[in-house]
């Protein structure tokens, strides 16, 4: 296999990848350009060597600046900011998790992260991506055009979230009797009240005692629709809110113990002052051990 990207390096996209993912799946593209922005900085945060070549492979441009009044540029200038902290904090908290023991991870609605092949794992690390069969063939081509090697074991799983997706991963080799890490990122917000705690109690039966789960928190948003109109089409109309401020409770009512780290307090610490989180955070939970 040849080996993954260096930090810094530049990758060049493939030539062909199917169509790139649609509906919610086509925010994984927006998320990748963030990343690869921030990967370009001399201060960055983290480094994803793979992000540039999914926005390239995928041709498909940002909207304008021109495009988008005041209020949705400050919009997006927010989305952007906080994709970029709590990439750097899953970052950690998977760090964390892999030093304390956990040698399986599950990322919940992958998307096109590419922590399998950036991060540093321990030699017996499995770690599963779950998300929609379209996002995942689109990343494959991209990956597999790179002759990009995991640094882990890997397995991709393509499944409906709101489905029974809880087999395909256990088909594909998870040991539900072993402590596991989960993330959920990015996902919650596009799901409403009822889906969003349903996921969340799958994933509590699942999980060992000894597992964690990281996921956002988000904070109550007015203002990210002009009347009838989302002021960022085709990201903004897709957000249903998730368990909102009622997630850390939902989580503690499932047997896990929870802390929620104030997302401006984690900016600060990463010499990223940005603006208040309104309530806003991510959560880590921590299932007691037997």
């Amino acid at each position: 296999m040849n080996p993954s990207p260096e930090p810094g390096d530049a990758p060049v996209a493939p030539p062909v990848a199917p169509p790139p993912p649609a509906g919610v799946g086509r925010t994984a593209l927006g998320v990748a350009r963030i990343r690869a922005a921030e990967s370009a900085r001399p201060d960055r945060l983290f480094d994803d060597p793979f992000a540039a070549a999914f926005v390239a492979a995928a041709a498909d441009p940002a909207t304008r600046p021109e495009e988008l009044d005041e209020r949705a540029r400050r919009l997006v200038r927010w989305v952007a900011f906080f994709a970029i902290i709590r990439t750097r904090f899953y970052d950690d908290y998977l760090s964390g998790a892999t030093r304390a023991g956990c040698r399986q991870v599950v990322l919940v609605a992958a998307g096109l992260d590419t922590r399998a092949y950036r991060l540093d794992w321990p030699d017996d690390m499995r770690l599963f991506e779950l998300d929609s069969p379209e996002v995942l063939a689109f990343k494959e081509a991209v990956l597999g055009g790179l002759s990009a090697a995991p640094r882990c074991e890997r397995a991709a799983i393509g499944t409906d979230l709101l489905g029974d997706w809880w087999e395909a991963l256990l088909a594909s080799g998870f040991r539900p009797e072993e402590p596991t890490a989960w993330l959920v990122e990015g996902l919650l917000i596009y799901l409403d009240a009822a889906d969003a705690g349903a996921l969340l109690a799958r994933i509590s039966e699942l999980s060992a005692p000894g597992s964690r789960l990281s996921c956002e928190v988000q904070a109550p948003r007015d203002g990210d629709r002009d009347g009838d109109r989302p002021l960022v089409p085709g990201y903004t109309d897709l957000w249903k809110g998730g368990l909102g401020a009622e997630l850390p409770d939902r989580l503690r009512s499932l047997g896990w113990a929870t802390d929620v780290n104030d997302r401006a307090a984690v900016a600060a610490l990463y010499g990223r002052p940005g603006p208040s989180s309104g309530g806003a955070g991510f959560a880590v939970a921590m299932r007691g051990r037997a």
